[in-house]
């Protein structure tokens, strides 16, 4: 289904890519440091399901509504800011860590999901780096980009995770009947939400 050629070169640039720092990547943080490794490996979860729909939906040709209707972009991106802006106020109306942590996997999980979803250049990032590694001759173009979304799906739940769980780490040492941490991951999500508003389109 998937040239092996293409698929060696696909594996080190999709790593590469899922090590470059991010709005993912800070999300998980976020949560790593708000909740601990739980609710960050979930946090990771969602993103990653998140970025393998947009593989999914690149595939099938839908990106390219995103791409090239100016509106379809901005309503995306205005719900995920809207979105982001009320995280950013829920963790600071939480008045303790263990309220925060009840259920907290479940919650990371659906909102890394939304976050990744609403943010339309995630989409257009796909339609710009996926092609160059699919080739029509070798099967159905729709498989090998859900073959890609998989590969970068599975690398960026790892990558990312790992930065939620070592945050946590530091998210404890610091957790101690103080309000610092959800100042902080309240900071991270407002941060995203306005460098999701202020995003261009190119």
């Amino acid at each position: 289904m998937v040239d092996p050629v293409l698929l060696l070169a696909f594996i080190p640039a999709g790593l590469a890519l899922n090590l470059t720092p991010g709005a993912d990547m800070m999300f998980c943080l976020g949560q790593g440091l708000r909740a601990g490794p739980r609710a960050a490996m979930a946090a990771s979860a969602g993103i990653s399901l998140g970025a393998f729909v947009h593989t999914g939906l690149a595939g099938l040709g839908l990106g390219a509504l995103v791409a090239t209707v100016p509106a379809a972009f901005e309503v995306i991106r205005w719900i995920g800011v809207a979105y982001l802006l009320w995280l950013a106020v829920q963790t600071l109306r939480h008045h303790s860590r263990a309220e925060v942590t009840a259920a907290t996997p479940r919650r990371a999980f659906r909102a890394g999901c939304v976050v990744n979803l609403t943010n339309p250049k995630v989409i257009l990032f796909v339609l710009a780096f996926v092609p160059q590694f699919v080739n029509p001759a070798a099967g159905p173009v729709l498989v090998q980009f859900l073959i890609f979304g998989a590969l970068m799906a599975l690398g960026g739940f790892l990558i990312n995770g790992a930065v939620g769980v070592f945050a946590s780490g530091a998210g404890r040492r610091l957790a101690q009947g103080s309000r610092v941490l959800d100042y902080i991951s309240a900071s991270v999500f407002g941060a995203l939400a306005v460098r999701l508003a202020i995003l261009e389109r190119t």
